[in-house]
């Protein structure tokens, strides 16, 4: 590695020290080949992890993929969760050989420009200006976003995108409201109505710049062709969350994924997987909005108020769903109120039977989402029944998703509420996720 000591100005006459150490990694796949990288080094390094870029040659295009952007600059979880003393730059260098053999970050071109290391220094400013270290909040995005405390993204711009910009806007929930509309054409993804109506505090772009700083960003988008299978309609969106999750990540470090895109428990796996996000901060709509239903059922209809406060739906969206409960209330109390209903799975299964054949309308979904984000925008501690890792709870040994009830705040899952052990939903749960799993081993992420 060859070292460079440089100091960089900024307009305001302050300075920052930078050491900047370039070279090669030995990287195999399929041949071997040696990846020009280089690292710069903060003032405030080892506390901080290192501002990371592979240096192509003239003849050497950049892959973007899920841990090198447009820039070249790299992305790792080695440095999303840099800790002094326990990270340093060998152990970075090996994480990025490994990263780089599973997926090759750099392409052989016919002709190229280089660089100019003016450009790059430039961009570097950008990064480092005003931060000192991956946590602290991007200034990507030219301060268009300067006052704005609680900034929420919606990605997708089809119907049920425009009903969760729609519910969160009448909700209150944020300060700003982004639509991402990454649809061909200005009005494929049906925001035209939204652009000539234009709503206070609600922007509309199809620059993932325009998502920086988001506090949630809500995922809505599905792929729309023609796959064959169910694998293959699985396949293509996370094919499209590929082209997505990266950069949303780049821009927003500090957010949380809310997923509403289908099949939920899946695409909040992916989404889990190529952001490189704390699971407590990836979590999906999962059963919040049959649970809001359930609850509703149980005590305006059926008088079970003591029981609704316990109950949740649970397991996995659709059919498999199951209703489970967080205490051990009796309704031996409650026999005039329920009149022939001597059980709570009784009551359970009339409320089930009630909630049958009302789906679940792009609104009615936007609704939900709504009250998501309220309650992690407020960080108001309420326990709602949201996809969340559920390796560990039930006897479920697989990394997969299922909607669990839990405790939400500012940084996503705080808790995950513990469910009375009923071995029937215990026998639903890791049956869902078996089948989940099953799945999730023949998807290519």
């Amino acid at each position: 590695f060859k070292i460079t000591f440089l100091i960089l100005a900024f307009k305001d006459g302050s300075q920052k020290d930078l050491l900047n150490f370039s070279g090669t990694i030995p990287v195999k796949y399929g041949n071997s080949y040696n990846i020009p990288i280089q690292l710069w080094i903060l003032d405030s390094h080892p506390f901080a992890p290192p501002i990371c870029f592979l240096k192509p040659t003239v003849n050497m295009g950049i892959s973007v993929g899920k841990h090198v952007d447009a820039h070249g600059r790299i992305y790792l979880p080695y440095l999303q969760n840099w800790s002094h003393p326990k990270s340093t730059i060998i152990g970075l260098i090996k994480e990025m050989i490994a990263k780089f053999e599973e997926e090759l970050p750099l392409y052989s071109l016919s002709s190229s420009d280089a660089a100019r290391r003016s450009e790059l220094l430039s961009y570097i400013a950008k990064i480092t200006e005003g931060e000192t270290d991956m946590k602290s909040k991007s200034k990507i995005g030219g301060g268009k976003n300067e006052g704005c405390v609680n900034k929420i993204t919606v990605v997708g711009g089809g119907d049920l995108g425009t009903a969760c910009v729609l519910a969160i806007a009448a909700k209150g929930a944020a300060d700003k409201v982004v639509l991402l509309d990454l649809s061909e054409g200005a009005t494929k993804g049906g925001t035209m109505d939204l652009e000539i109506f234009a709503l206070p505090n609600v922007e509309i772009s199809r620059d993932f710049s325009a998502s920086a700083d988001s506090k949630v960003v809500v995922l809505t988008v599905n792929y729309l062709g023609n796959a064959q299978t169910y694998l293959d309609v699985i396949q293509s969106n996370v094919d499209l969350f590929r082209g997505i999750i990266p950069a949303i990540s780049h821009y927003s470090q500090n957010t949380v994924l809310l997923v509403a895109s289908h099949p939920v428990e899946l695409m909040t796996y992916v989404s889990w997987k190529l952001s490189a996000l704390p699971k407590s901060r990836v979590i999906g709509v999962g059963a919040n909005l049959d649970t809001e239903r359930f609850q509703y059922i149980l005590t305006n209809l059926l008088k079970a108020q003591v029981l609704a406060k316990d109950a949740w739906i649970v397991g996995e969206q659709g059919e498999d769903k199951v209703p489970s409960w967080t205490s051990c209330n009796s309704v031996a109390n409650q026999t005039e109120a329920m009149g022939d209903c001597n059980s709570r799975e009784k009551v359970a299964n009339r409320a089930m039977e009630i909630m049958k054949g009302r789906g679940q309308r792009s609104w009615s979904v936007g609704l939900s989402v709504a009250d998501l984000i309220d309650s992690i925008i407020k960080d108001k501690r309420k326990v709602h029944s949201v996809s969340t890792l559920a390796k560990g709870c039930c006897n479920i040994n697989s990394e997969v998703f299922l909607s669990l009830p839990c405790i939400l705040g500012t940084n996503g899952v705080i808790e995950m509420v513990k469910l009375e052990e009923d071995p029937l939903v215990q026998e639903k749960l890791q049956s869902s996720a078996g089948s989940i799993h099953d799945l999730q081993q023949q998807l290519k992420l």
